[in-house]
């Protein structure tokens, strides 16, 4: 198993590298680096100084946590690294819980990768309680 470095950060130019391998859209670095700094929880694994995986959390600081990024670069998936980034994530966020606190953690899966979240703890939308989730993107 490779030896995996944990960091809590990551600069724009290597988050946007990141999107792009996978195929996720890209915007300016101006942009990313701003959404960076505001992270509420963030974690790079790192092979050889290399990022090769990433998740994001933002929060309100309130009672909503949207998990907003899990990345994992495509000649290290398959190798249980998407499950460290969540276990990883998942970890920070309950940490950072007061007592009696409850939270409600969001997150808009991939196409097909629902399962993945699912073992998580993650309830599939839309269900007899809750419709679907639903997103849009505005171009300035």
């Amino acid at each position: 198993m490779e030896d995996y470095k944990l960091t809590d950060y990551i600069t724009p130019e290597e988050y946007m590298a990141m999107r792009k391998i996978v195929g996720w859209s890209e915007f300016p670095l101006e942009q990313a680096a701003e959404g960076l700094k505001n992270s509420f929880v963030l974690v790079c694994f790192r092979v050889d100084e290399r990022p090769v995986a990433i998740g994001r959390a933002v929060s309100d600081r309130g009672y909503v946590v949207y998990i907003a990024d899990v990345i994992v670069v495509p000649e290290y998936q398959g190798k249980g690294l998407g499950r460290k980034v969540m276990n990883t994530l998942m970890e920070k966020i309950k940490d950072s819980m007061k007592p009696g606190y409850r939270i409600m953690i969001s997150l808009l899966a991939a196409k097909g990768k629902e399962a993945f979240y699912n073992k998580f703890g993650f309830v599939d939308r839309p269900n007899s309680d809750f419709g679907c989730g639903m997103h849009q993107w505005l171009e300035g």
